[in-house]
Parts: structure tokens; sequence; C-alpha cells
């Protein structure tokens, strides 16, 4: 919780600071930040789920479980984390001077809250990668693949409001 509370600061810190120092003439810029933070969220969140369903497998104190360990601890906190405060960040930028939150279509409202399911995904993912750094994964492999495919479906969803707009 209390690495959630420093996260959620960080991201407000960094939001503030674009409101006041990025002129609206940096749309185009922050909608590049934006995708480049989306894609390296989506890769981390697609990834780290499927090191959970190898690292069920290993043996708790295995070379390989400690292997795991790192990689998931690495992944998560150098590009994971920081790719959803920066999604986050130049999302609510981009939203707020493209006039989205105040245009009434229902698409963006419907975004907002895939992301925030998202974020939900991030956080029980976060939680996990606690649970077996501290050997005290108690869900099977089988269970790791179905969470796996929770993060695509959510991106599909978000990418089809993006794009088509349906209402």
């Amino acid at each position: 919780m209390k690495n959630a509370m420093i996260a959620f600061a960080v991201t407000i810190v960094i939001a503030a600071l674009m409101f006041l120092l990025v002129p609206e003439s940096g749309y185009l810029w922050v909608k590049a930040l934006h995708v480049f933070s989306v894609i390296a969220w989506m890769a981390g969140m697609l990834y780290l789920p499927r090191l959970f369903v190898y690292h069920a497998d290993a043996a708790v104190g295995s070379l390989q479980s400690e292997t795991f360990k790192v990689m998931e601890r690495r992944l998560l906190r150098g590009i994971i984390n920081p790719s959803m405060i920066g999604t986050w960040v130049a999302g609510v930028w981009l939203a707020w001077f493209g006039g989205w939150l105040q245009s009434g279509d229902l698409w963006i409202w419907v975004k907002v809250v895939l992301v925030l399911a998202m974020s939900g995904i991030h956080g029980m993912l976060t939680a996990a990668t606690r649970r077996f750094a501290e050997d005290r994964n108690e869900r099977p492999a089988r269970y790791w693949r179905i969470v796996n495919e929770i993060p695509a479906v959510l991106l599909i969803g978000i990418i089809i409001m993006v794009v088509v707009k349906p209402f």
C-alpha cells in the first residue's frame, strides 16, 4: 500500500508539473509520450503474468525461482510502474487539453473505466510480485495463464474506444 501511495503522489506531482510547464502547443509531443508509455505498460502487463506462469511451477528456493524474482521485480519497478505513471499523466493532460473530458462523449468515460480496470490489474500484479518474492504464491500456473489474458482484453476495449469512438 505504501508503494501505491508513493506512485500516486509521484503521478500527481508530475501531472501538476506537466499542466504548469507544457503549453497546449506541445499536444503532439505529449501524445507521442502517451503512446510510448501505453506500449511499454502493456508489454510489461502482458509479460509479468507470463513470468508468474513459469514461476508458479518453480521450486521454492531454487535458482530458477530466485531468477524469476529478480526478473519480476525489475520488470515491475523499471518498466511497468514508470510507464503506467507516464500513461496516466500524459492521458489526463491529453484528455484535458484535447477537450475530451468536456465533450460529453461517452467513449472517453468508457475508456477511463477500462484504464481504471487496467490499473486495478496492475495493482493485483504488484501484490502478486510481492507474494512471489516472499515465496507465498498460492495460485497455480493455470490461474496465471488466465490472468495473462485480462490486460489483452482490456487493451482491445481501450483501443476500440479511442479509434472507433463507438458512442
